[in-house]
């Protein structure tokens, strides 16, 4: 579509240096110095280089960007964000020497956290939940995955993603909720996990899809929670109510749930602490997006990690994501998971924040709305006091943000 850019609905940023992580842009960060960016009712309709002729009548409002730096939005698309309760004392413990595994299986872990999520009126919820978004959101975030599975009752679930959808909205974030009801086996089911999953299959994912609370199903496939064989029973009713699909999968071992994910198309594959090479090639055939989460690692302590270097090798999208949670990634701040992923993981600055903005779009199923800047997309960017996009990453307990512009959908 052609404008003239006479209409006074028209805004203009110039003076800046916008790193559109458009892989079409040879340029490092697909960076188009000095360009104009112009926007019309939310959508971002033009990059304009700065000599172009076409800004010398340009009508509408005009920002100046004064040389910093412009970057799509940033998307946290694996966090936990809705719970209750505490947990760290059971991180004391893991200081002392007690495994996570341990810990679950005495009761403890996620189960903990069902009890105190299930206690909570939505109300509650909410607002234990403002904080860690208000928190995620100053730092840039504008759009956050929330997924539910600290309920394991049809009711419980709903009353979480309810609370997801009241949580984003009061602070102008875009949500996408994802159904986590297998995330563990809630101790009313502990000996016959089979009739829990059922629950999820024929009473939750219905109920989920009737009202629609979410835009995904993921379960926690490994073997302290879901086989392989239930993980699939869940996929294949989730798709049949139009829900996609994602998995917590080789976290602490290989179940090779990562191929079971790319075979139900999955959005995304996330941990992979013990992916292995097969796991690599699926991701890459299938184009499912690798979800890194090195907080989780950081706080557990972890030493086997991802295989980042095959994964860049196999050109598998990469995201990065907080993974908030009350457990193991008590940490509602993404620059911290972006700082991680490059000193832990290897990643280097522009792959973290491309893991933030154009991986984690595709992550959740919105790459052609988000993650990029180019014409036709929506215009949420954000505006860094910085010299280099690096120090976005790298200087952390300062907030260079100056200004969050986000067209909500």
């Amino acid at each position: 579509m052609e404008h003239n850019f006479t209409d006074h609905r028209d805004h203009l940023w110039i003076n800046s240096q916008i790193a559109t992580f458009n892989p079409d842009v040879p340029a490092p960060y697909g960076l188009r110095n000095g360009w104009g960016l112009i926007t019309r009712d939310g959508t971002i309709v033009a990059l304009v280089p700065p000599d172009d002729p076409l800004l010398t009548h340009f009508a509408g409002e005009i920002t100046d960007c004064l040389g910093k730096w412009i970057t799509p939005g940033f998307i946290d698309c694996h966090t936990h964000l809705v719970w209750y309760g505490s947990r760290a004392a059971e991180w004391e413990a893991r200081l002392a020497g007690m495994s996570y595994t341990e810990i679950a299986k005495l009761g403890g872990g996620i189960l903990s956290t069902v009890y105190a999520t299930r206690a909570a009126t939505e109300d509650e919820l909410v607002n234990a939940a403002l904080p860690r978004l208000r928190a995620l959101n100053l730092e840039g975030v504008t759009c956050v995955e929330i997924k539910s599975g600290y309920g394991l009752s049809t009711q419980d679930e709903l009353k979480m993603l309810r609370a997801a959808r009241r949580v984003t909205a009061e602070l102008g974030v875009d949500l996408s909720a994802t159904l986590l009801a297998a995330h563990a086996v809630p101790l009313e089911y502990v000996d016959h996990s089979d009739d829990y999953v059922s629950l999820i299959c024929d009473e939750i994912i219905p109920a989920v899809a009737s009202e629609k609370l979410a835009d995904a199903v993921d379960v926690f496939c490994e073997s302290i929670a879901f086989s392989l064989s239930q993980a699939e029973r869940i996929f294949g009713v989730a798709q049949k109510h139009g829900l996609a699909v994602k998995g917590h999968v080789e976290q602490l071992s290989n179940l090779h749930g990562v191929e079971l994910v790319t075979r139900y198309g999955g959005w995304s594959a996330d941990h992979l602490e013990y992916l292995d090479e097969a796991g690599v090639a699926a991701l890459a055939k299938a184009g499912t997006v690798a979800v890194l989460l090195p907080t989780a690692y950081y706080f557990l302590r972890e030493k086997q990690k991802p295989p980042v270097e095959a994964l860049r090798a196999a050109g598998v999208p990469m995201a990065v994501a907080s993974d908030l949670n009350p457990g193991t990634s008590p940490f509602a701040s993404l620059r911290l998971a972006i700082n991680m992923a490059c000193i832990l993981y290897g990643l280097t600055p522009e792959e973290a924040l491309a893991g933030v903005t154009r991986e984690a779009a595709k992550a959740l199923g919105r790459a052609n709305q988000l993650g990029t800047i180019e014409v036709g997309k929506r215009a949420d960017f954000l505006i860094w006091d910085v010299t280099h996009p690096a120090e976005i990453v790298c200087q952390l307990g300062t907030n260079p943000l100056v200004q969050v512009h986000h067209a909500r959908a």
